[in-house]
């Protein structure tokens, strides 16, 4: 049996040629970048290209990307080093209801500390609205954050006006994009966001490196002590071959980011007229419209998320769902609670289809028939 993944909002498989080049890396380049020698400045220079490169593809300047372990890591320096470092500016963060935990378990954190958060609510499209947030934002704001994409519906966020709201306030605006790095075109300039979060295993390169955008001028408070590394704000040696990696995938976005846009869009539509086609009863969380394009999220009224995932999964089919699922019972998602509510049979009976440039028209269809034939057997139709 052929299996299918359709679970790249998850995480993508590593790249044929971001494997190639960490293979080169680890094989030949193996000095400590931090080192005066030939073998830490062949290591150095490796670092410089990533920076160099993937600074282009935001359009910002090299010293303003910190490497990390990853979007959570990323994540979190952004929030915990703003919040220390303009505490005495004020201690009022706004966030949004649907973020990745990686945001909302560090902004719960800082409550505990004595910051006050405004978690901003969202529309059954799993929006926030402008409104709302002029009206949440205060003269002791100083953070706002608001991931670009969600990682569960899809749903993009007005990242663009509320940087425009923020030009003449204090705040600094942290977005995480690390859903839409790679799908979005992101410039910071335009966006015109303080700092910006992404991780290299969505987008088809290695897990445990990410970086931070952090605009120049933007003060942090480090999270890490030791060494002198990026510029003295992430202590620690490099990870050089999950760098390289890094800036790998990122140019092989370059040449296929429109393709696959393209690509992503027509699974879409692949995926719901096969539903259609064999009478399965779905509703779609979240807009088509103003979404990410690899990401859809159905509900599938009458069924569970429990047996489906286990159902799709014995046909060979990856998926996934914002819930957790543990010992048979289930704690719904936030994402999908914050969008038609707690008692909503959608928190309970929806599966999230995120597609990959692996993916095939052949192998959405597939996916759409599997479906419909455990929806059936769930339904007794």
């Amino acid at each position: 049996m052929d299996r299918i993944y359709v679970d790249h909002a998850a995480t993508t498989p590593i790249h044929p040629a971001v494997i190639d080049k960490m293979t080169y890396v680890m094989e030949g380049i193996y000095g400590n970048p931090s080192s005066i020698h030939s073998f830490g400045r062949e290591a150095r220079k490796i670092i410089d290209e990533a920076r160099a490169g993937i600074a282009k593809r935001i359009e910002c300047t090299e010293t303003e990307i910190i490497f990390t372990s990853g979007g959570t890591e990323a994540d979190n320096y952004a929030i915990f080093g703003v919040a220390e470092a303009y505490r005495e500016k004020g201690s009022h963060i706004i966030t949004t209801v649907i973020e990745h935990h990686a945001v909302l378990h560090a902004c719960q954190e800082l409550e505990k500390r004595g910051f006050q958060v405004t978690y901003l609510p969202v529309d059954d499209q799993g929006k926030i609205s402008i409104k709302d947030f002029q009206e949440a934002l205060r003269d002791d704001t100083i953070l706002v954050t608001i991931m670009y994409g969600n990682n569960e519906v899809g749903s993009i966020q007005p990242i663009k006006e509320i940087g425009e709201l923020l030009v003449d306030h204090g705040a600094v605006f942290h977005t995480d994009a690390v859903q839409a790095f790679g799908i979005e075109k992101v410039s910071v300039r335009e966006l015109k966001v303080d700092l910006l979060s992404v991780s290299a295993h969505k987008i088809n390169g290695p897990k445990g490196i990410g970086f931070l955008y952090a605009k120049n001028g933007v003060k942090l408070s480090p999270r890490l002590f030791g060494g002198e590394q990026e510029r003295k704000r992430r202590a620690g040696t490099e990870n050089v071959p999950a760098i390289a990696g890094f800036l790998e995938a990122v140019t092989l976005i370059d040449k296929e980011q429109d393709l696959r846009i393209e690509q992503y869009q027509k699974y879409k539509e692949v995926l719901i007229h096969t539903l259609k086609k064999h009478g399965v009863a779905f509703h779609i969380n979240g807009s088509l419209k103003d979404s990410l394009p690899h990401i859809l999220n159905l509900s599938f009224p009458g069924t569970s998320v429990e047996a489906m995932l286990v159902n799709l999964d014995l046909a060979g089919i990856a998926v996934s769902s914002g819930s957790a699922c543990t010992a048979g019972t289930v704690d719904p998602s936030h994402v999908l609670v914050a969008m038609f509510g707690k008692g909503s049979p959608r928190t309970i009976d929806s599966i999230r289809f995120s597609f990959g440039s692996n993916n095939t028209v052949e192998q959405i269809e597939r996916v759409g028939e599997e479906i419909a034939k455990v929806v059936a057997r769930l339904t007794n139709k």
